[in-house]
């Protein structure tokens, strides 16, 4: 019977940990190279000159054959050397791991390839480390090179290669090795829409035999693609089960670290008075209720279904990069309701203010604040800026006055995804300005559901109807407008 179970296990990893020495400065590390074998031969006790830092503790979990598991966590965690360990490219300090088949691994960009060699070549070099024959790579040469799709590039050097078609080199041979355990560390992020739809066609027809193992930020492709999810947090196994349990978690105490990091201000305790997510929700279905009297029909419906398009926001990040000529420094971007309540979470259709509030660190003429929504890609989104409205009317300041801006609108139904706000303020006209301060990634929020249809966002519907023709103009009374089945486009 034990003999049994241990075959359905792919992947055991036991009690493992991998600590790593730290340097102060390099004379520290060439003392510790010598000073404790001195002080051994004087019969010393040694003593160490570095500080221990621990990537993995004590971690251990069962990956069993035909499962898709996301490793989920914060940068520096120890999703990456997890991955390593499991590859073999990394030993453990203790514990071990037990992996059983032939492992294929996409980890670093660039891993497991030379340079100097053409990509053709790369195809037999890598495949040859996965534990190819090399007829068996010759005889599926060409459905490689479909696959990678790049050209004559194939015949260049590895080194002339753009991070994208690295990535496509890469799938492409690890999707034609017959591997049993696929680990993909982040990959795929870089490549285009195109190919990363042809990856998720291969990965999902692997799903159905082979095991896989991949580290992702997106909580979403974890909840979409896998069955088990493991949670890392500073090298310790914080949680495993369920990718909906395990990534709601995850997003619950990312946003509390967040709203901790974001520090002391204004709007400070009225977030963090909502503490939990469960509580956000509540209120957030009370304002769309309230939204629904006057606007989308369909909201108390979306409200009671799973396509309710939540989105979570996290606190503003003063230390965001950014740039300027200094003469007014943006202080606070926060989403609020139209009280003027800073809020945690919205709903996609939600009527919020935008507020964003500037410092004058000397006078300014004629200000000018605004801001853009992007998305992960980076792609611009919608935005807005006060000169149109107040190009007539200019509201100038003193050094040390705030300058405070509101956008009211309705929030757009966004698809799944990470979100960041870009607010700006400067001096000057439309077309001729100086920029004070135009800080990056200010304000981020994430979307885990969406009931849009299509494209880039959707928008909040007022009323959407439909009726059946009568057959050669037969009159027909027409059908009362009632909440619609179908998605929002």
């Amino acid at each position: 019977m034990c003999s049994e179970r241990a075959a359905e296990v792919a992947v055991a990893a036991r009690h493992l940990g991998k600590r790593y020495p730290v340097y102060a400065t390099p004379a520290a590390r060439l003392a510790q190279f010598f000073l404790p074998r001195l002080r051994r031969w004087l019969g010393l006790r040694p003593k160490n000159h570095f500080r221990e830092f621990r990537a993995l503790q004590d971690v251990s979990f069962e990956v069993r054959r035909g499962q898709t598991v996301g490793v989920i966590g914060r940068n520096g965690s120890g999703k990456s050397t997890l991955l390593q360990i499991i590859c073999g490219t990394l030993y453990p300090t203790q514990g071990e791991v037990r992996v059983q088949g032939r492992v294929a691994a996409l980890l670093e960009l660039g891993s497991g390839f030379n340079p100097e060699f053409t990509g053709r070549e790369n195809i037999f070099f890598n495949a040859g480390v996965l534990g190819q024959a090399e007829e068996v790579t010759r005889a599926r040469l060409a459905a490689i090179e479909a696959f990678a799709d790049i050209g004559e590039f194939i015949d260049q050097p590895v080194k002339t290669y753009s991070s994208g078609m690295l990535v496509r080199l890469a799938f492409a041979v690890i999707a034609h090795v017959d591997a049993d355990v696929l680990v993909i560390d982040e990959a795929l992020a870089v490549g285009d829409a195109f190919f990363t739809q042809k990856c998720m066609r291969f990965l999902r027809g692997f799903m159905q035999t082979g095991t896989v193992l991949f580290v992702s930020h997106d909580t979403n492709a974890v909840k979409s693609l896998c069955n088990h999810a493991i949670w890392l947090d500073q090298g310790r196994l914080r949680q495993q089960g369920t990718p909906k349990e395990v990534c709601e978690a995850y997003l619950r105490e990312l946003y509390a670290q967040d709203v901790q990091a974001g520090g002391p201000g204004e709007a400070q305790p009225d977030v963090q008075a909502q503490t939990a997510a469960g509580q956000e929700a509540a209120e957030a279905a009370r304002r769309q209720a309230a939204l629904a009297l006057r606007g989308d029909q369909r909201l108390p419906w979306l409200n009671a279904s799973n396509l309710r398009n939540d989105l979570q926001v996290f606190a503003f990040d003063p230390q965001a990069a950014s740039f300027g000529e200094g003469g007014a420094r943006i202080t606070d971007v926060s989403l609020c309701d139209l009280s003027g309540r800073p809020l945690a979470w919205v709903v996609g259709g939600e009527a919020v203010r935008l507020r964003i509030t500037a410092r004058a660190l000397r006078p300014l003429a004629l200000p000018i604040i605004g801001f853009v929504v992007k998305d992960r890609l980076g792609q611009a989104l919608f935005g807005e800026n006060t000169y149109l409205s107040y190009q007539h009317d200019p509201v100038p300041c003193d050094a040390g006055q705030e300058l405070v801006a509101e956008f009211a609108f309705l929030m757009p139904r966004m698809m799944p995804g990470d979100y960041t706000v870009t607010a700006a303020v400067a001096e000057g006209t439309q077309q001729q300005h100086v920029q004070h301060h135009w800080i990056y990634d200010a304000l981020a929020f994430r979307c885990e559901c969406t009931s849009a249809s299509a494209g880039l966002l959707g928008l909040p519907m007022h009323a959407i109807s439909l009726r059946a023709q009568p057959p050669q103009g037969a009159p027909c009374a027409p059908a009362p407008e009632t909440p619609s089945t179908r998605s929002s486009a």
